[in-house]
C-alpha cells in the first residue's frame, strides 16, 4: 500500500498519478487524511490521559508514604475515571487505526511515469515484437480441436470430475506439460533464480501482504473453515517469505523461481475467447520473483523482460510486448509489461506473461525493509513475472506447430519430452 507519510506530503501529486488509472482517487485520499488526523488526535489525548494517570499514581504513593491517607484516598477516586477514559480512548484509537488501514488498502499503487493513461487494453502500448507468424493451411485447427483430435487434453472429462476450466492432460499432452515446467525451471535457475517449492494454500495475512486481498477476494477460492485461500500465483507464497523481514543492503538481490498450480475463479467469463486453454480455473505456471534495492529495481525489471524474451525465442513462438496503460494495469503494480503470443489458428494475441515492478507497494504491506549504509531502514522493492504461464504457451505451440503429419515439438523441448511429434 502507499506510504501514509507520502500521502500527507504529496496528496495532489498522488491524485494526479492515480488519474492514469482512470479513477478519481481524491475522495479516498481525503478519507485517509481525515482518519489519520483523527487517529493522531486520539493518540495525543490518550497519551495525555496516561501521563496524568502516571503522575497521579506517583503522587498517591508519596501521600501514603507520608501518612496522608485521606488525601491519597481522595485522589485515588479520580484514577477510576481516568482509567475509564483511557480505555475508551484506546478502543477509539484501535477502531480508527483499523479504519485507516482498511482505507489505505483500497488505494492502488501509483503508476510509474512511463505508464500511459488509459481505461483498457485498447490504450496499451506495443513496445516490442519478434518472430514470424507461421502460415498455416486451410485445414488448421484451434488448440481445443487439436487436443480432441490427438487425444492429449480432455476438457469434458475435467467437467465431469470438477467443472468447466479444469482440463485433464493425457499421454503426450501431459508429458508436454511436464516438459514445459522443467524447461522453464531449468532456464530460470540457469539465470540465477533459486528454485523453491511453496505451499499452494495461504492465510489471509499473505493475501493482504501481496495485494490480492481485498482487491481480488472474489476471484480467489477460499476455504472458509480454515481461513485459507488457494493461491492465484506462486508470487503470493514466495513474496510472503519476506514478510516482517529486516534485510541488509548486502543481501540484494534476492531471486527466486517456483512452479505451482494456480487457482482463479474467473467468474462471469464466457464466449469463444475463453474456450479451451484460453482461460482456466486451474492452470500451471512457473514464476520468477525478485526483491531489489530501490535504486536497482528498474534495471532488474528490464533484466526480467530480457529473460522472458529468451524463453520465447527458444520456443520460436511469435510474440509481442505491451506496456500496460494505467486502466489495464494490476492494482499493486507501478509498471507492467505483458507478453502475448500470436495464435495463428485463432488469429489473435494471447497473454502468456506479465512482468511487474511493485516498487514499495507490496513491501509496505509486508513490512519488508532493509538497513542502508547509514543504518536507516527503508522499504525494499518487489518484482515478479511469469516465466511462463503454461496454458496459452501450450495453446500457441499446438496451433503454430501443427502440420499435416501432426504437431511438431519445439526443438528445445525434445530432450524433455522424449518425442518430437504428436500424431
Amino acid at each position: 500500500m502507499l506510504q501514509l507519510q507520502a500521502i500527507r506530503e504529496n496528496t495532489p501529486a498522488i491524485a494526479k498519478a492515480l488519474s492514469k488509472r482512470n479513477i478519481d482517487a481524491q475522495p479516498l485520499l481525503d478519507k485517509v487524511l481525515q482518519l489519520d488526523e483523527e487517529r493522531r488526535a486520539t493518540q495525543t489525548r490518550l497519551d495525555a490521559v496516561l501521563a496524568e494517570s502516571n503522575a497521579l499514581s506517583k503522587e498517591i504513593g508519596m501521600l501514603y508514604k507520608s501518612g496522608e491517607t485521606e488525601e491519597a484516598n481522595r485522589l485515588k477516586t479520580q484514577t477510576a475515571q481516568i482509567k475509564e477514559d483511557s480505555k475508551t480512548l484506546g478502543e477509539t484509537l484501535s477502531d480508527t487505526s483499523r479504519a485507516l488501514e482498511e482505507a489505505l488498502y483500497l488505494i492502488p499503487n501509483t503508476p510509474h511515469e512511463s505508464v500511459p493513461k488509459g481505461s483498457g487494453s485498447e490504450d496499451n502500448e506495443e513496445v516490442f515484437r519478434e518472430g514470424e507468424i507461421p502460415v498455416l493451411g486451410k485445414d488448421a485447427l484451434p488448440h481445443w480441436e487439436l487436443a480432441k483430435k490427438y487425444d492429449i487434453i480432455d476438457f469434458e472429462l475435467g467437467v465431469k470430475i470438477t467443472g468447466a476450466g479444469f482440463p485433464v492432460y493425457k499421454g503426450k499432452g501431459a508429458r508436454l506439460q511436464r516438459a514445459l515446467i522443467s524447461y522453464f525451471l531449468d532456464r530460470n535457475t540457469g539465470a540465477g533464480y533459486q528454485e523453491l517449492q511453496v505451499p499452494h494454500l495461504v492465510n489471509e495475512a499473505s493475501g493482504y501482504g501481496t495485494g490480492q486481498l481485498p482487491d481480488k477476494e472474489g476471484q480467489m477460492y477460499q476455504l472458509k473453515e480454515d481461513a485459507l485461500y488457494l493461491i492465484p500465483t506462486a508470487e503470493v507464497p514466495v513474496t510472503n517469505l519476506f514478510r516482517d523481514i529486516l534485510m541488509e543492503k548486502k543481501d540484494f538481490p534476492l531471486r527466486y523461481t517456483a512452479y505451482t498450480p494456480c487457482f482463479r475463479r474467473e467468474a462471469g467469463s464466457y464466449g469463444a475467447h475463453v474456450r479451451g486453454l484460453n482461460r482456466l480455473h486451474q492452470f500451471d505456471k512457473v514464476e520468477i520473483v525478485r526483491v531489489e534495492h530501490p535504486q536497482q529495481s528498474y534495471q532488474a525489471l528490464e533484466g526480467m523482460v530480457e529473460h522472458v524474451k529468451t524463453l520465447l525465442r527458444e520456443l520460436k513462438l511469435p510474440y509481442r510486448i505491451l506496456r500496460l496503460c494505467g486502466g489495464d494495469m494490476g492494482f499493486t503494480a507501478a509498471l507492467t509489461y505483458d507478453f502475448e503470443v500470436y495464435s495463428t489458428a485463432q488469429e489473435r494475441w494471447l497473454e502468456i506473461s506479465s512482468v511487474s515492478n511493485f516498487e514499495t507497494y507490496q513491501a509496505n504491506r509486508l513490512k519488508l525493509r532493509f538497513r542502508d549504509e547509514h543504518k536507516k531502514t527503508q522499504l525494499a522493492h518487489t518484482l515478479n513475472g511469469s516465466a511462463l504461464a503454461l496454458p496459452r504457451v501450450l495453446a500457441g505451440i499446438l496451433e503454430n506447430y501443427q502440420t499435416s503429419k501432426g504437431i511438431l515439438i519445439p526443438e528445445v523441448l525434445v530432450p524433455y519430452t522424449g518425442f518430437d511429434l504428436i500424431d
